[in-house]
């Protein structure tokens, strides 16, 4: 292989802008699962969806993490990630199936800070356990 590829300093650059941009696409996708829009709200000073957000990124980031811990190649890395996001994101789907007594995004999008929270915290725990999961 070629040593330039091999050089710490341009893979560490390879994963981070690997990240970064599956972190964007990722987060416009739980953007069209929500029933508001995401930057709107926290420019409007909503912290509700600001800490439901907030525990997307912390997420996605975590799940990353961990899948550059355990695997070798950039690919590798890339499917374990969106397999990761994959089930956060089945978690946040049954976050709202668990609680039918009110609907999870209509309370956030309503600033309902103790919702938001419990997203948050929600997002943040699932990716240490999917992250611990992956690559086993």
């Amino acid at each position: 292989m070629n040593p330039f590829w091999e050089n710490e300093l341009v893979q560490t650059a390879a994963y981070y802008s690997v990240v970064v941009l599956c972190g964007f696409l990722f987060l416009a996708i739980f953007e069209l699962v929500t029933k508001y829009k995401n930057w709107d709200e926290i420019k409007k000073g909503n912290i509700a969806v600001a800490m439901a957000t907030g525990g997307k990124i912390f997420g996605i980031a975590n799940i990353f993490r961990y899948s550059i811990e355990q695997h070798n190649s950039l690919m590798e890395m890339i499917g374990w990630g969106l397999y990761g996001f994959t089930l956060l994101l089945l978690g946040y789907f049954i976050f709202e199936f668990l609680t039918p007594r009110f609907k999870i995004d209509e309370e956030i999008q309503q600033n309902n800070r103790a919702v938001g929270f419990i997203s948050m915290v929600i997002s943040i725990g699932l990716s240490y356990v999917i992250g611990a999961s992956i690559g086993i």
